[in-house]
């Protein structure tokens, strides 16, 4: 499968942080179940067993979905990282940042490469080192004249949008034309998850592929 396209196609990425076992599995299923088809599950960098954690739990999605859906590993700013999230079975490699060893590594390892990056140098760098997206971070804090300006002279490089994107001002990024777009907060919502209620969270992944698909 080619997964540049698969995200091209599907464009939203759910993105998971802190959240494994039982938990993730409910929450992967509640996105399937919207329409989502696209999870980030990230390394958190203060937990010293962060690779064995986010391995077993992009591991768990990974065979229950069956290629259903397909899985990346967030946050990643290391090769031991890399390594781990390919043996768990992720198909793309997404980081905050630009560090053109990680990108050219995942690239060896046949990987899809989504570095982070903010200024066009950044962005330029990204995509000569071999990057197959770039993220836009923080996208919303940047706001929509920036990404305007960026687009006009780097209109080569795929951008996906990360950081403040919600239902309200989705489209208009789309519109302006990022490939993509990585969602936390509105589809990872802690009370929701606590209320149990994941029903909800399937309608506002329904909502943002909604968005997306017009």
């Amino acid at each position: 499968m080619d997964i540049v396209n698969y995200i091209e196609k599907n464009k939203i990425i759910c993105i998971c942080r802190k959240i494994y076992g039982e938990e993730l599995r409910k929450l992967a299923r509640a996105m399937y179940d919207g329409g989502i088809r696209l999870m980030e599950v990230t390394f958190d960098q203060a937990d010293p067993d962060c690779c064995q954690k986010t391995g077993q739990a992009i591991r768990m999605v990974d065979e229950e979905f069956g290629g259903r859906m397909q899985f990346g590993a967030g946050t990643v700013l290391t090769r031991e990282q890399v390594d781990a999230a390919k043996d768990a079975g992720a198909k793309y490699i997404i980081s905050p940042n630009t560090d053109e060893e990680i990108i050219r590594y995942t690239k060896q390892l046949g990987l899809v490469s989504i570095p982070g990056a903010m200024t066009p140098s950044e962005i330029l760098a990204a995509h000569d080192a071999g990057a197959d997206f770039v993220k836009l971070f923080p996208t919303v804090y940047l706001g929509l004249p920036y990404l305007k300006d960026i687009k006009g002279p780097i209109n080569h490089v795929k951008l996906l949008g990360t950081g403040g994107l919600t239902e309200e001002n989705l489209k208009d990024y789309l519109d302006m034309g990022m490939a993509g777009a990585g969602i936390s907060g509105r589809l990872v919502d802690p009370e929701l998850r606590k209320k149990n209620d994941y029903a909800a969270l399937s309608r506002r992944a329904a909502a943002f592929m909604a968005i997306a698909a017009t």
